[in-house]
């Protein structure tokens, strides 16, 4: 089946989004706030020391529009805004499905290969506004710490990242991509702050997750006055950023002329979700469409799946106030995948509400990563995209839900959304995939 030109939708640069959006105030309730901790200390004015202020207004505004600012605007542009919305008829074909299938291309176009560039660039250049000399932050599977030192690169500034070691160990490529752009990147838990010193003593080989890599990158933050803490998920303000993709997302299926059942992403925190999904939600939530929402997650953290809906810490060593969220345990221990990006206790407060709400519903998959691997080769043998290893987690869900429409006769529209390409991640397709070639 040969692609059709209508079947890849393309904005201009003039329809990019102009504002970001809100979801708060469309919301049934009031999201439950941050609190501070039983054992005292006021949490959430130290916020002030270690956060990007504009970034903090961000976080608790009431504004459903808050305007993108013209400069950072014509960065975005630059780095190659609008993405596209693709129409996936060969995948369709191979499925047999009477679905439609759409995937928003976040890895297409990206400087730093995903969509973290949209909440690193507008964190960056708040700060470099303020005057900060540098950003601290934490990376999971190092696209959000590929994401940051490129955006501190552009706007001057300095970026310390403290990477989750088994994907630090595993990644030296995209470790290199951070250094290019004057990246300091180190191992987490590492022994240049109190929290990683501690755990090395414990276990010297400890390998490490995002939650004590935030912790090491507060604690960083809360010493070095001249540099502020970036957080690339969780946060109110960093889904707000990333609602561009969702907003491309609906201006395209108005241009051609489709309506989503389904919309589809993985979730390990919620930024690539929220971001996707959110714009689309305030339009179920006033009545203007239906749609269902479905997260992707692993089994290795399913916090969505598995969680309880109560107050707990954003990190592992208990240093941030409480939020409201479906949460494993911020000292919850996760076994190591490849999916490195996935593996976090707790979902955002946002998508967390919207969860409880029934709003959103989840899946998990296996912690062997079997089943996604596989996905990701369906699709790249289908419509030519190497997803992330997290995006692979999107792929098994959208053609699980595919199949579904094979059985039933359904003709849904099913979009779905690919956070970023998997080329730094080959390594992980060789284990999951071609392991039995390799030894041959």
């Amino acid at each position: 089946m040969t692609p059709k030109a209508e079947d890849v939708i393309v904005l201009s640069p003039d329809e990019f989004p102009r504002y970001w959006y809100n979801i708060l105030p469309d919301l049934p309730e009031s999201l439950p706030p941050p609190q501070n901790p039983p054992t005292g200390g006021d949490r959430i004015a130290e916020l002030q020391q270690i956060m990007i202020p504009e970034c903090l207004r961000m976080e608790f505004s009431d504004n459903r529009w808050i305007p993108i600012p013209d400069e950072l605007r014509e960065v975005y542009i630059r780095i190659g805004r609008p993405r596209p919305l693709m129409r996936c008829r060969r995948l369709e074909r191979y499925l047999k499905t009477p679905a439609k299938l759409y995937v928003k291309r976040e890895d297409m176009g990206s400087p730093t290969g995903s969509h973290k560039i949209n909440t690193a660039l507008a964190q960056a250049f708040f700060a470099a506004k303020a005057g900060f000399e540098g950003l601290v932050t934490e990376t999971g599977a190092g696209q959000w710490g590929s994401a940051l030192a490129y955006a501190t690169a552009l706007f001057d500034l300095r970026c310390v990242i403290f990477w989750v070691r088994f994907a630090y160990n595993w990644k030296p490529g995209r470790r290199i991509f951070m250094q290019l752009y004057r990246g300091e990147v180190h191992a987490s838990p590492s022994p240049i702050t109190e929290v990683g010193r501690k755990l090395l003593e414990k276990d010297p080989n400890h390998p490490g997750s995002l939650s004590i890599a935030i912790s090491e990158g507060l604690e960083y933050a809360r010493v070095h006055d001249e540099f502020r803490y970036a957080l690339g998920s969780v946060l109110n303000h960093v889904l707000l950023h990333q609602t561009i993709i969702g907003l491309e997302t609906l201006l395209q299926c108005e241009k051609a002329g489709i309506q989503p059942d389904i919309m589809i992403s993985s979730l390990g925190g919620g930024s690539n979700f929220g971001g996707f999904v959110l714009p689309a939600i305030g339009e179920v939530l006033k009545g203007k469409r239906q749609c269902e929402f479905l997260a992707a997650q692993s089994l290795a953290a399913p916090n969505l799946v598995k969680g309880e809906y109560r107050y707990d810490y954003a990190d592992a060593a208990g240093t941030t106030p409480l939020l409201k969220m479906y949460t494993l345990g911020h000292d919850t221990e996760m076994p190591v995948i490849r999916a490195e990006g996935l593996r976090y206790h707790a979902a955002a407060p946002i998508i967390s509400y919207l969860r409880y709400k029934g709003i959103v519903r989840a899946v998990a998959y296996a912690i062997d990563e079997k089943e996604v691997f596989e996905a990701a080769r369906i699709l790249a043998q289908t419509e030519g995209i190497t997803p992330a290893p997290e995006s692979a987690y999107s792929a098994k869900a959208a053609i699980d839900e595919a199949l579904r429409c094979r059985e039933s006769g359904e003709e849904k529209v099913i979009l779905f959304s690919i956070s970023g390409h998997g080329f730094l991640d080959l390594d992980a397709y060789a284990e999951k995939l071609f392991k039995e070639e390799l030894r041959r």
